[in-house]
């Protein structure tokens, strides 16, 4: 496939994906909204803290090493050997849900029965519930590998609306069922996933389409393991790959979930406090899920298989190098404009969003300073996703086992400093920490892609260089809506509201207005692909 072909495809498939989550998350950001006033800050805790983290953690350790190693390179490969060793994340799904299940039943605080009951079947029901995804696991693989662009949306929009709407139902006529809910919420989702993955592949395998497309897979049964006589069962070169991935993967994972383990682990947050972290947690990543995601999952695809793993710039293609550059140059200005104006904007109408979305629940208290702290991570967020997907994307063996060491340090170094910084900050200090995580994590990517192109004539890194114009109107804005909050929100009734947002309506559109005028090459790329 020309490199060419790959962006235009992986440029539809981050552009769909972020809109259609969008329209799906938009359902959901409702009916959660809804929730949140029959629920206690207690057991949204537990769920969205304790339970999700076991089941997000079981997901990640089994399956995260096997996609970066399996979505590495060209997708004419032995796919039987491929799907072989994607199967394997099954049995060790399975292993680690009934080991981490055991920690979280007997090791670790367990609630209070009369404010959360049901905790035991509440750990069985979420390991259980990423052991039934993982059985979709090379079905995604094989899809994103060969760019469907819509199916990967549609299935999870579709898993995640049926989430919500079960738990909406529960929690109106069976609210006493407390855990129950959620419990069966998540069997729900994870069941709809993978079926959507199944259905699609039975109707797809075999048509005319997958004839047209030469699709390496003609048949269900080549989707289940299969031994080839006098070959090896897997190809040892992406199981080699994948064991690299894997201790990186373990290593991330603690820097992704880290406060979630601290809070887990170390009891310095109770459970209500947990609850309140986790809603403004989710509300501040919505655009990380709605826009960076999609753009870092796309894209790493597109360098992968456009530029070739392990290889410096002169031995790479010339023509794949330049547009490699030039589509990291833009990503890169893209996603710095994103949370610049998040970080901007959500400063003078955090307080608004959660009094709005949550009630006073929310808006009392720490939960408006915490939403501001997120608008910064926000920044952070949007960079480290580009900036890693490119490394990761063309990291060799050798230099991933060399980044995880740099990931041990920076694993322990984040834990002890989310510690220190939440003994001292409370729930605050989880987000500076994340900040300082962030940015050692960028800075080793940045210094990855500079040496990376130091010896051609490109620069992608000035796409971290907005123009001057534009970072005045930035500050301006973000003058004018602080004190647009201070003089008419949020106690001054629905009239001062109006005006608040009126006025920083006004300065978005100051904004986008300048970044038409400044930043015509990124709007061109964005507009022809």
């Amino acid at each position: 496939m020309a490199s060419q072909d790959v962006l235009g495809q992986t440029t539809r498939l981050a552009s769909s994906s972020a809109l259609l989550q969008v329209l799906f998350r938009v359902v959901t950001f409702g009916l959660n909204a809804f929730t949140l006033r029959y629920l206690s800050r207690e057991l949204l805790g537990v769920v969205n803290v304790r339970l999700t983290l076991l089941y997000s953690t079981v997901v990640f350790l089994a399956r995260e090493a096997f996609r970066r190693a399996c979505l590495s390179g060209s997708t004419k490969r032995n796919w039987t050997k491929t799907i072989n060793l994607l199967w394997l994340t099954v049995p060790l799904g399975v292993f680690w849900s009934v080991f981490l299940g055991l920690v979280w039943l007997y090791l670790l605080e367990v609630p209070d029965p009369s404010v959360v009951p049901h905790y035991q079947a509440g750990v069985v029901a979420f390991g259980l519930s990423a052991v039934i995804e993982l059985l979709g696991e090379p079905f995604w693989v094989l899809a994103q590998a060969h760019l469907f662009v819509r199916l990967k949306v549609i299935a999870e929009s579709l898993s995640v609306v049926s989430k919500c709407i079960l738990t909406v139902i529960l929690v109106l006529f069976c609210p006493q069922w407390d855990l129950y809910i959620f419990s069966l919420a998540q069997l729900l989702y994870a069941s709809i996933l993978v079926m959507c993955y199944i259905t699609y592949f039975v109707m797809f395998l075999g048509s005319p389409e997958a004839t047209k497309k030469s699709f390496p897979v003609s048949r269900m049964k080549a989707l289940l393991p299969n031994l080839v006589e006098d070959e090896t069962f897997v190809n040892w070169k992406e199981a080699r790959l994948t064991w690299s991935f894997f201790k990186q993967s373990f290593l991330k994972q603690i820097l992704t979930e880290g406060e979630r383990y601290v809070m887990t682990f170390l009891n310095v947050l109770n459970f209500g406090d947990q609850g309140v972290y986790d809603i403004v947690n989710n509300l501040g990543s919505l655009v990380a899920r709605f826009i960076f995601l999609p753009i870092e999952e796309s894209f790493y695809v597109f360098f992968a298989k456009v530029l070739e793993r392990g290889k410096n710039v002169k031995d790479q293609k010339q023509d794949d190098v330049a547009m490699a550059a030039n589509v990291l140059e833009l990503l890169l200005k893209l996603v710095l404009l994103i949370g610049l104006t998040i970080t901007v904007f959500g400063y003078a109408y955090s307080q608004l969003a959660l009094d709005i979305y949550g009630g006073s629940m929310l808006s009392s208290g720490t939960g408006p300073d915490l939403l501001r702290c997120y608008s910064l991570y926000v920044l952070f967020l949007a960079i480290n996703g580009v900036t890693e997907c490119f490394t990761f994307a063309l990291m060799g063996k050798e230099e991933v086992d060399r980044y995880n060491f740099v990931m041990l340090t920076l694993s322990f170094t984040f834990l002890c400093i989310s510690y220190f910084l939440t003994r001292w900050y409370s729930s605050i200090g989880f987000i500076l920490a994340n900040c300082f995580n962030m940015g050692i994590r960028i800075a080793h990517s940045i210094h990855y892609i500079y040496d990376f192109f130091k010896e051609s004539t490109y620069s992608p890194l000035s796409g971290l260089l907005p123009s001057p114009s534009l970072v005045l109107v930035y500050i301006v804005s973000g003058v004018i809506t602080g004190f647009s909050e201070v003089f008419f929100c949020c106690d001054k009734g629905w009239m001062g509201r109006l005006v608040h947002i009126s006025t920083g309506a006004l300065c978005f559109a100051a904004t986008i207005v300048t970044m038409f005028c400044t930043e015509t090459k990124l709007i061109h790329f964005v507009r022809s692909q």
